[in-house]
């Protein structure tokens, strides 16, 4: 399978050499895309620098920090316009194990659809997190998996693979959230098309370098727009029924 892994980023430079290089080490025969929001701190320079040394890296570069829905968006639309098979995405902060991408990959070519790397299947973890975050992160995800009715435990996870006929089935492309609201609406139109979710463990860790981009307005963001789609779903299956 011809796979593309897509890195969104902003101020990063502190840690891409080392996701570049386990990156590569983990999955070698992927090809690896670092979209990248105009980073002030060299972040695309740096990872220029080692696809000059390890190949197959390239970078691109948008005008300004638009957000990571938007940035993931461009990184897939040039994936599947070049014609890859598979599409995965990363974060480059170290926060997803690098590692783990041969276990995602399996799934795909096992034939699920897409592949989720969760935090809260048997095997996942986040060690070191507070109790507070792992509350707000686990409600947070129940709300959302059972108000859209999705069949997944981490559905606001950063780290995936996707088969991409999938995509383009789902109609990829029309999906709007620009930020991390991008993650429950990508999976909840892949599996309203039918699509197959497979959930892989994960252990989530927190970065090690740099600022957390991730904010309480951010997360009632996806809680705003995870109860719209919901809306709109039993709106549109009330209409179905009087039909």
């Amino acid at each position: 399978m011809r796979t593309l892994v897509v890195t969104p980023t902003y101020q990063e430079a502190e840690n891409i050499v080392e996701f570049l290089e386990r990156a590569r080490a983990a999955a070698p025969e992927a090809d690896i895309l670092v979209v990248d929001d105009n980073s002030p701190d060299g972040t695309a320079e740096r990872a220029d620098e080692v696809n000059a040394r390890l190949g197959h890296i390239e970078v691109l570069r948008r005008p300004r920090k638009i957000g990571i829905g938007e940035a993931v968006r461009a990184g897939f639309e040039l994936g599947l316009d070049r014609g890859y098979d598979v599409v995965v995405q990363i974060d480059a902060d170290l926060s997803h194990d690098p590692a783990a991408l041969p276990d995602l990959l399996r799934e795909i070519a096992n034939g699920a659809d897409a592949a989720i790397g969760s935090r809260y299947v048997p095997g996942g973890s986040i060690p070191h997190w507070p109790w507070y975050r792992r509350a707000i992160s686990k409600w947070g995800n129940r709300y959302a998996t059972l108000v859209l009715g999705l069949p997944i435990r981490d559905a606001t996870s950063g780290y995936r693979a996707f088969r991409a006929d999938t995509l383009k089935a789902a109609d990829f492309g029309h999906t709007r959230s620009k930020g991390y609201g991008f993650q429950i609406e990508l999976c909840y139109r892949v599996w309203q098309h039918g699509g197959r979710i497979a959930q892989v463990p994960i252990t989530f860790t927190d970065r090690v370098r740099g600022h957390s981009k991730m904010s309480l307005s951010v997360g009632a963001e996806e809680l705003g727009l995870v109860t719209w789609w919901a809306l709109q779903n039993r709106a549109f299956k009330g209409r179905l029924r009087r039909r």
